[in-house]
């Protein structure tokens, strides 16, 4: 069929209602990062707390600067398979207010800062599987050379019009690949070089706060509808209602799914079980919900609620310490919910192929997941294991010792999470008060 003439008429215009949900879509995976840093502050010691804060946090203003200078042109510019390039969009210095993004309606600006949230949370998500042992110094210099090596190639690859995993087909709707399964195989490649924690699986490293994991996974699954539904850059064709309705489904069958095997298998339902299961559901149903329908989401949320849940104790079996589950949620949830696609897309999404279950049962769409998954684990894993091994060699990424024991937010940040002698009074920005008494006869695991 000949390509048809689209007249001036026909062109897209800007639509303030698609510019507006987007920009609320925005907010909401911006609120995420937050959200991910007391889901990780509230699950580590004590004594880790501020610097688990920080890890995330900090990923808001390095990632914004080098999106902004060179990152959104590397990844969403017209290059080659590989890697994008648009020198106009360096610095965004010759972007138009109304230039809008292509064949959709909303502005560049907007489409950018929507994808810049995402840049920032990925390497945020890492940091889970490091907790208690990194210096921040080498951490903030990880997070810059990770996302300019790592990360926007593999978002070209996956989402740039001219990326090679785009052109071969491959459904990511809003980062099975590029984001979970990037940052858990990458999480992988971190700790196998910088080591465990000292005391594990010796020592008890139980949560300190499980309010603050609760509190953190309900701002996850809020913010991620805008994660999820804003993918779709409108909601003209109902592709983005569909991807918040399974968004919401795959969440509570994977929450659900985690705490009935660990009640099979521990005896009990815990509130860490619940958050970490929903969490698992999202992380699924991110690349599969806008090609499956509602009860394939409840499919996909049972499936990863289960097998992440089983995936979080190979840690143990295997020796590798990997703090918060990074591994075991993300990079499992990740593939999970992209080679079900494979199997249960129903070609009446956003993509017409369908997957084992539908259509003509053909196994070509797994296929094409199968190269995207494994590429962008191979990818991820190598590369980021060798920064680690170059900034451990020459900057040193672990803290000593004895300030591991003694704790990584006094050491690194000068500061205590809560102050437990009673005094306060201290200026904001002072480390007076963390010095200022021995916390004496304190019940808290630290």
């Amino acid at each position: 069929m000949a390509p048809a003439i689209m007249l001036a008429a026909d062109a897209p215009k800007l639509s303030s209602a698609n510019t507006g949900f987007m920009l609320i879509c925005s907010a909401l995976v911006m609120l995420m990062t937050p959200g991910l840093a007391f889901f990780y502050g509230g699950m580590v010691r004590v004594k880790s707390t501020l610097n688990m804060l920080m890890m995330s946090f900090i990923s808001l203003g390095i990632v914004t600067v080098l999106w902004v200078l060179y990152g959104f042109s590397l990844a969403f510019g017209t290059g080659n398979g590989l890697l994008g390039w648009n020198a106009d969009w360096i610095g965004l210095s010759n972007i138009g207010l109304t230039e809008l993004w292509d064949g959709y309606t909303i502005p560049v600006y907007v489409f950018m800062v929507f994808q810049l949230m995402f840049a920032i949370i990925t390497p945020a998500l890492i940091s889970g599987a490091l907790a208690d042992r990194v210096k921040f110094s080498a951490w903030a210099l990880f997070v810059a050379l990770w996302v300019t090596i790592v990360y926007v190639p593999v978002a070209h690859w996956v989402w740039g019009a001219d990326g090679w995993a785009y052109k071969l087909g491959v459904i990511d709707f809003a980062g099975g690949t590029a984001v979970h399964i990037n940052a858990g195989a990458a999480a992988l490649g971190v700790i196998l070089v910088i080591g465990r924690r000292v005391g594990f699986k010796r020592d008890p490293m139980r949560p300190h706060s499980l309010p603050l994991v609760m509190l953190g996974a309900g701002l996850l699954w809020f913010g991620w509808f805008g994660f999820n539904a804003g993918s779709w850059l409108g909601n003209d064709d109902g592709v983005g209602a569909l991807m918040f309705v399974n968004t919401q489904v795959a969440t509570a069958a994977a929450m659900l799914a985690w705490l009935a095997y660990e009640k099979i298998r521990h005896g009990a339902f815990t509130t860490l079980g619940a958050a970490s299961g929903a969490v698992a559901g999202l992380v699924a149903i991110t690349p599969s919900g806008g090609a499956v329908s509602p009860l394939g989401a409840i499919a996909v949320g049972a499936v990863a609620g289960v097998a992440c849940a089983a995936a979080v104790g190979l840690k143990f079996r295997f020796g590798f310490d990997d703090s918060l589950d990074v591994v075991g949620v993300h990079m499992v949830g990740g593939i999970i919910g992209s080679l079900l696609i494979g199997f249960l897309a129903t070609g009446k999404g956003q993509s017409s192929a369908t997957g084992v279950f539908y259509g003509d049962h053909s196994f070509d769409q797994l296929w094409k997941q199968c190269a995207g998954v494994f590429a962008v684990l191979a990818y991820s894993l190598v590369v980021s294991a060798v920064l680690a091994f170059l900034l451990d060699r020459t900057l040193g990424m672990r803290v000593a010792e004895d300030r591991e024991v003694s704790g990584i937010d006094q050491a690194e940040h000068a500061e205590t999470a809560y102050d437990f002698s009673g005094t306060g009074g201290g200026v904001i920005g002072s480390a007076a008060p963390a010095q200022a008494a021995p916390q004496k006869n304190r019940k808290v695991d630290a």
